[in-house]
């Protein structure tokens, strides 16, 4: 069984961790919209680029006819 001044210790060293934690949440910095935005441009290329598959696809079908 834990002694009280350990069990104290770990619950002020878990309360800080959880603090630093939460702390972490805070409103995002220009890299992370900057990311943000990389990522939903990378999207939107992706799926023009499935759209643009699709079409020619779509096209060698209507060729083969």
């Amino acid at each position: 069984m834990m002694k009280f001044p350990e069990a104290v210790r770990t619950v002020v060293v878990m309360s800080a961790m959880l603090a630093a934690l939460t702390a972490c949440q805070k409103d995002p910095g220009p890299a992370e919209r900057a990311g943000k935005e990389v990522d939903k441009a990378t999207a939107q290329v992706g799926q023009q680029i499935e759209k643009a598959g699709q079409e020619i696809q779509d096209a060698a079908k209507s060729n083969k006819k």
